[in-house]
């Protein structure tokens, strides 16, 4: 059961990630001054990270003694700390850029936070 979750789940990432890329690469194509030259290494980022921390929780899920609170604190420990090094990595790097790649990881934070709290309930109500 885990692996055909963990199927489903990467498909419809697999998804949602090609239409953030499709609405990211029209936004660097028709308003450069405002999309981040980061724009497509955010998503790749952002697809990698919430692959991972999901397995995680399905694997809390799944399990006979049904750890997914101890997996989903563990998954969200990765996630924040993923996140906080790359930001400030990336910060320290581009100077020149700091302010369209701060907006432009708040807003992909933003939406990939919402597919995954909605994708994660609704897996939760299928088990």
């Amino acid at each position: 059961m885990l692996k055909y979750a963990f199927k489903k789940y990467l498909f419809r990432l697999l998804i949602f990630s090609i239409c953030i890329a499709g609405l990211s690469f029209a936004l660097q194509r028709f308003f450069p001054a405002y999309a981040s030259p980061a724009l497509p290494f955010l998503i790749l980022f952002f697809f990698i990270i919430i692959l991972f921390t999901h397995y995680l929780l399905l694997r809390g899920l799944y399990k006979k003694d049904k750890k997914f609170i101890s997996n989903y604190i563990l998954a969200t420990t990765i996630k924040f700390l993923s996140y906080i090094i790359f930001v400030l990595v990336y910060l320290v790097l581009f100077k020149e850029d700091r302010i369209l790649f701060t907006i432009s990881f708040l807003i992909l934070y933003l939406l990939f936070s919402i597919f995954e709290i909605y994708t994660t309930k609704r897996e939760q109500k299928e088990s």
